[in-house]
């Protein structure tokens, strides 16, 4: 999206980051855009915001991702320059802009964080579910809030969208499906190929639906394609793996990368990758990259929730243990039936999800907005 606008606008990015580390790797934003400002985001004063937002109506989320220093970087961009259009990219950074007047201004949601907090709720024991729901309802209600100070919202799938609309904030909405890079994200014929004993699962483990989906696979779904294969192993892809993570490199077969350079070969490595996601809003872009290196994907149908394909088509879909055991010993089983997946897969996503296509409804979005700001 920041290469598209820089196309034909000058771009200034604001973002944030946790650590040196993650600032040093979002400085090659840099050479995408005309200016790149970061503010960084510590602990334990990230926590103590948090923890002060507790008797309050704020949401404690939009304490954590609070920067001061930002803050003040972005007041003296708005003071000193004239900009054409504010867009921000997820409710929880809408805090820094969402008391500017005069310029138009678009909060794209992506998905609902809300939702995924309250969804929480129903999945985490006392006293954890308190703390969720309560998180999850000032969410909502500050969902609610931001969206009537910006001219126009979007979303990333039309289910969102019905979310983001059912709030009834009487401001402009539209939604516009995320891409994948078919070139960046391709099969690679220089590559020795694939493990067929080998399955693959990628994000970031320190994020708790990640976290989730992995600990259940390991105990109810892989064990199971173990005594139907034993040679099956499992590689978890992702940055920041928690202690629970680590310790399922214990199991057979399990390995625990942590970071890695390039998620590429590992993923294209695999004989099929697997997103038993059973709390997932919006668009699973692991979903869209790994169809489009051609590799199969066997998903939730929360997970499959904002992809553009077809179950049993492009991808397979599975619900219970046993849904998960079948579909995966299919593609274990079948070569010509992993070749069949992996190429309508990435033929969907070069058909349904083609950034340029995703862009120009962007484009129009973006239009839209500034005309009916001057009128």
């Amino acid at each position: 999206m920041i290469n598209h606008f820089n196309e034909q606008h000058e771009v200034t990015v604001a973002s944030l980051s946790r650590s040196d580390e993650e600032g040093k790797e979002g400085e090659g934003l840099a050479g995408h855009c005309k200016r790149f400002i970061m503010g960084q985001v510590r602990e334990p004063w990230q926590t103590l915001r948090m923890i002060l937002r507790l008797p309050t109506t704020v949401p404690s989320s939009m304490g954590y991702f609070y920067s001061p220093d930002l803050k003040k970087e972005i007041d003296a961009l708005l003071e000193n320059e004239k900009f054409d259009l504010i867009f921000v990219h997820c409710s929880s950074v809408a805090q820094y802009v969402s008391h500017v007047k005069g310029i138009p201004k678009i909060l794209d949601f992506g998905d609902m964080d809300s939702q995924k907090w309250l969804i929480y709720s129903k999945m985490r024991s006392f006293p954890l579910n308190i703390g969720y729901w309560l998180e999850g309802s000032k969410l909502l209600r500050e969902e609610k809030r931001l969206a009537k100070q910006f001219d126009l919202c979007t979303c990333t799938t039309k289910a969102e969208l019905e979310t983001l609309n059912s709030y009834q904030t009487g401001v402009d909405t539209d939604w516009f499906p995320n891409g994948v890079d078919h070139e960046f994200f391709a099969p690679d014929p220089d590559e020795p190929g694939f493990d067929p004993d080998t399955i693959s699962f990628i994000g970031r483990m320190d994020y708790y639906p990640n976290q989730e989906c992995m600990i259940r696979f390991c105990q109810d779904i892989l064990p199971r394609l173990q005594n139907k294969k034993p040679s099956t192993k499992l590689i978890i892809i992702g940055a920041n793996p928690s202690k629970e993570i680590l310790k399922l490199a214990d199991l057979p077969g399990v390995t625990v990368t942590g970071t890695v350079d390039d998620v590429r070969p590992y993923v294209r490595g695999s004989v099929l990758m697997v997103a038993p996601l059973n709390i997932a809003r919006g668009t699973q872009n692991k979903i869209l990259e790994a169809m489009a290196m051609g590799v199969p994907v066997v998903c939730s149908k929360q997970a499959a929730g904002g992809i553009d394909a077809i179950a049993g088509e492009h991808f397979l879909e599975a619900e219970h243990t046993n849904d998960y055991v079948d579909a995966i010993f299919s593609i274990l089983e079948n070569p010509e039936l992993r070749e069949k997946y992996s190429q309508a897969g990435r033929q969907r996503m070069l058909d349904n999800h083609y950034w340029p296509n995703s862009m120009k409804r962007l484009d129009q979005i973006v239009e839209r907005c500034i005309n009916n700001f001057k009128k």
